[in-house]
């Protein structure tokens, strides 16, 4: 079997990949392990950043997004009995969140994978990556009871943390920077409407807590829990009564209880793997990096890895030159460990270690007051929690613009679909985001144009 980008795993990160490039005149082919059934119900992030879900959009991968997904303006900390919002448009120049479960991403995107894309097999497992440092990259695998080769221009590594890709990068080229917490969260899904409109997350002296959900129907809860607590260790009702302590506060709030569906502890770690490259191997997602699931940044990042190789591939095919390729380490890990520094001090700003001493407890307290009381400090938050523009292969990015030069979800064109109105300054648009036969932007710079009913452009925070 031949193609041109080979990608291991079909989680979001891959499957996202596959519709750009097709979407670029780019062939692939695509492997996973798991069966479809697998993939479409493993639960995972449902936190998709503001630029997350602009190139969904722009994919063609965002009606259903549009129509399902829960779009938050805000978050609300709690600490001492205290509530407060932070107002994501106020803060973030306009940009929001949206609540729409990774489930719910990869369900669309393998429908359009399989009407419109190249191959997707399911139960195919990669063996290993062969010749990264040649022309010729290899991936040998099994299918259907079957061994086969998939002969690449380059292979993609979307398989996760155990999976064959980064093992196929040298260790005497490797790096590794690791931090494991010494605690977890034990989640729940409950079938009770959320107790709130946005997710809180609440300091209290026994520990985190966090109010999410995964519909206007379905509550996900997460309790902070000692490292290696066993989840059925935890009875429901006990759950929701140290639940109920860690979101009390002065007024008259309370959680609403329901059935408990399904329990899990998640550990808590971050981890980079250094370079996120070599030869023709790309990492992307958790094969190169992961983080804590305070900061919601997980999902975002693969999303991140995916387009920015995306877009070198493009730059390659259309120019000739394999500059962007050739920065494709250094761009992603500068979005990384931004994200890493992002996830680590909404982590350690909330949750309690076991051994915290008055003096640590009384500065994460002094943190949070600060986050209160300083716009500054709370904007900061805002923007970290929304997503940070990417920057470009020379490190440029779009942060030093005003604010509303960045695409909102405030308004909705033509098509039903939420974008900015008025002008806009535009600093170049992606040809592999917009799909076939779709101009988004007229000229590198100039007025925001929507010339397709199908599609949205990709937002000028991301050229």
């Amino acid at each position: 079997m031949r193609t041109t980008v080979g990608i291991i795993g079909a989680g979001p990160a891959g499957l996202l990949l596959a519709r750009l490039l097709r979407n670029a005149g780019i062939d692939s082919v695509v492997l996973e392990s798991r069966d479809r059934a697998y993939v479409e119900r493993r639960q995972r992030a449902g936190i998709l950043e503001q630029g997350t879900v602009d190139v969904l959009r722009a994919a063609g991968a965002g009606e259903r997004m549009d129509r399902e997904g829960l779009r938050h303006d805000g978050i609300e900390l709690r600490f001492d009995r205290r509530r407060h919002r932070v107002d994501f448009p106020a803060l973030a120049g306009g940009r929001a969140v949206m609540v729409y479960a990774q489930t719910e991403v990869c369900k669309d995107l393998i429908a359009l994978q399989l009407e419109e894309g190249g191959p997707l097999l399911f139960g195919a497992e990669a063996l290993a990556v062969e010749g990264a440092g040649t022309e010729r990259p290899r991936v040998p695998f099994t299918h259907e009871g079957r061994e086969d080769v998939l002969e690449c221009d380059y292979v993609v590594g979307c398989d996760g943390f155990r999976g064959v890709a980064r093992q196929a990068v040298p260790a005497e080229v490797s790096r590794v920077f690791e931090r494991t917490y010494p605690f977890g969260w034990l989640g729940v899904l409950a079938d009770v409407a959320p107790s709130h409109d946005e997710l809180v997350y609440a300091r209290h002296e026994r520990g985190f807590a966090l109010l999410s959900m995964r519909s206007p129907a379905v509550s996900r809860l997460y309790l902070q829990v000692p490292e290696g607590t066993d989840a059925e260790a935890w009875a429901d009702d006990e759950i929701w009564a140290e639940l109920e302590r860690r979101f009390e506060t002065d007024d008259a709030w309370r959680l609403e209880r329901g059935p408990i569906t399904q329990k899990s502890v998640t550990p808590m770690r971050g981890y980079v793997h250094e370079p996120m490259r070599h030869g023709r191997l790309f990492l992307a997602g958790d094969a190169a990096h992961i983080v804590p699931p305070t900061g919601a940044k997980g999902l975002n990042l693969a999303v991140g890895d995916v387009v920015t190789f995306a877009r070198a591939l493009t730059h390659l095919k259309e120019t000739g030159s394999g500059e962007r390729l050739d920065a494709y380490s250094a761009t992603c890990l500068r979005r990384v460990w931004q994200a890493e520094r992002f996830s680590y001090d909404m982590t350690t700003l909330l949750h309690r270690p076991p051994a915290a001493t008055p003096f640590e407890e009384r500065v994460q307290l002094a943190r949070l007051e600060r986050i209160t009381s300083s716009r500054a400090a709370e904007a900061d938050l805002a923007e970290g929690y929304t997503g940070s523009p990417w920057s470009d292969p020379n490190g440029r990015s779009a942060a030093g613009r005003s604010p509303a030069g960045r695409r909102r979800m405030t308004d909705r064109a033509p098509n039903g679909h939420r974008t900015t109105t008025g002008r806009a300054p535009c600093y170049g648009f992606v040809p592999v985001l917009a799909g076939h036969g779709t101009h988004a932007y007229r000229g590198s710079t100039g007025e925001r144009s929507f010339l397709s009913s199908r599609v949205n452009p990709l937002p000028t925070y991301y050229s």
